[in-house]
């Protein structure tokens, strides 16, 4: 069904003609990396994530990448001694079976990244230090439920000295009536001073494979937004997005919140009509949902139209024309143009026969006139194994997105972005003393040539797995940038302006911000 056109789509498409034009097509090679490959029985069907963070910090990302019943591996990035590569780094403590995906969080605010890792089973939340070494957590007081996690995000709420961590778990495998119409329970973590008190349920659970906080009416209140598979919750469920008051509940319809059903696998948020307020992608089987805000401060989502090219319902290539399956969805500039693209990890649950079995991810180019045109054959990145976890971020420093996808049942796949005549950009990394030092919930603002770009910085999203580490930018043609801060605490900076294709790290300085080369 075709949608009427919303009117910030419209502005979608009239903000991107106004993107400098580069003319480059994206390019990517593979990279030969140690072999690891994401396997197991029908809890390993879902998962397969990566966490991607400077875990040595020498200033390249490293991986880590779940197993399913294999070990999860650490790969740590060696392109600080030339080409981009990675090795082995064998741990005990990272070597974890069972492992659906991670993500990395600095829990502590030690300046080291730590893990959450989900497993079928007992979570952990993995403390960072020197030279990639992980130890668990010994005084946080972290009780966990241990069940099938499939989904996870934190945030800083106001005035906390560590994050709140949310919990997904999927199919209650102990039901007897199961599995369907057997979702588990969700958990909430809230800290109570240095250590986390006693899990909250958040019910309904409808089995979610990806949950993100999200400060989506840019109120100063993240608020949890939940991605449901309606494969097994059958009826009576939903998409979610939790308010996170004193007593959490979910909102309404009387608020504003209007009822989805897809098959949720993957979230992805970024505000795509240059509005300041966050859109949010979703992956599904079938038809994915880039859904564009339009309630006027309530939180009203609408299906971008099918013109705009963001479905991507069925395969492109590979010569099976059944009904696709989406995982993983992230957004990034990848040409460097000043225009997000959206990557899919795309691949069959296992033999599902009513859909694609040959089943190539995407990487979904925005153009000039705001539509989205496929890519991913000729940019060299439509593998037909099956895609579930998925990272696009600059591994090796050059100013250029590269791309790792996890598949479930074949080898783990990295590529290095080597497109020419790409557009200018900027690497930018916020830094602040004291609690959360990543400075999870602050918003970049950045003005280059007409445009203006509005980024959160959140822990969650994506499928099984994500980032910590810098913002990336693609700048178009501007050889210059401005920038401004909405830091956590409300406090906005002044604007300065910067120069293009640099790595910058940001603190706040009252409401200037101190500027040094990351």
């Amino acid at each position: 069904m075709r949608l009427c056109v919303p009117v910030k789509v419209k502005a979608l498409v009239l903000l991107a003609l106004v993107a400098a034009p580069v003319g480059a097509e994206p390019v990517f090679r593979p990279v030969e990396v140690p072999r690891h490959i994401y396997a197991g029985g029908w809890e390993h069907f879902v998962g397969g994530g990566v966490a991607v963070l400077d875990c040595d910090q020498d200033g390249y990302p490293d991986l880590y990448v779940a197993g399913g019943e294999n070990p999860a591996k650490l790969l740590r990035n060696t392109t600080g001694q030339g080409q981009l590569g990675f090795v082995d780094y064998p741990s005990v403590a990272l070597g974890l079976t069972g492992v659906t995906g991670a993500y990395p969080v600095d829990i502590d605010s030690d300046g080291w990244g730590d893990l959450v890792v989900l497993r079928v089973g007992e979570n952990h939340l993995l403390r960072g230090g020197p030279d990639c070494a992980f130890t668990l957590f010994d005084r946080l007081s972290f009780q966990d439920q241990p069940a099938w996690t499939t989904a996870f995000s934190a945030t800083w709420e106001h005035g906390a000295s560590l994050p709140t961590l949310a919990f997904g778990n999927y199919v209650d495998r102990q039901n007897p009536d199961g599995p369907f119409e057997a979702c588990d329970t969700n958990y909430l973590y809230r800290p109570e001073g240095g250590s986390y008190g006693a899990p909250v349920p958040m019910k309904p659970g409808l089995c979610p494979l990806s949950m993100l906080f999200s400060d989506w009416s840019r109120s100063g209140q993240a608020d949890l937004r939940i991605s449901n598979d309606r494969h097994y919750y059958v009826t009576g469920g939903q998409e979610q997005l939790l308010k996170m008051t004193e007593n959490p509940r979910f909102y309404t319809a009387d608020e504003g919140w209007r009822e989805y059903n897809l098959w949720g696998m993957g979230i992805a948020s970024r505000d795509v009509t240059g509005d300041g307020l966050p859109d949010v992608m979703m992956t599904s089987m079938g038809d994915q949902r880039l859904q564009i805000q339009d309630g006027g401060g309530k939180p009203a989502f609408s299906d971008a139209p099918y013109d705009l090219g963001t479905t991507a319902q069925r395969p492109f290539t590979g010569g099976d024309g059944r009904p696709s399956t989406g995982w993983h969805v992230q957004f990034g500039d990848v040409q460097n143009d000043g225009l997000d693209d959206i990557f899919i990890a795309k691949g069959n649950v296992e033999q599902m026969p009513g859909l694609a079995m040959k089943d190539p991810n995407n990487l979904l180019v925005q153009g000039a006139d705001g539509s989205f045109t496929e890519t991913a054959e000729v940019a060299g990145v439509a593998s037909l194994h099956r895609g579930r976890g998925g990272a696009l971020v600059d591994l090796d420093r050059d100013g250029l997105l590269d791309l790792v996808v996890v598949n479930r049942r074949a080898p783990l796949e990295v590529y290095r972005n080597v497109t020419q005549g790409a557009g200018r950009w900027a690497s930018l990394r916020l830094a602040q003393t004291g609690v959360n030092k990543n400075a999870v919930g602050a918003w970049l603002e950045v003005a280059a040539d007409d445009r203006r770009y509005s980024r959160e910085i959140t822990v969650g999203g994506g499928h099984a797995g994500g980032q910590l580490g810098p913002e990336h930018f693609g700048l178009g043609a501007a050889s210059a940038f401005s920038l401004r801060v909405i830091w956590p605490d409300g406090v906005t900076s002044d604007w300065i302006t910067l120069a293009s294709d640099a790595a910058y790290v940001i603190r706040a300085d009252g409401t200037r911000l101190a500027v040094a080369p990351d």
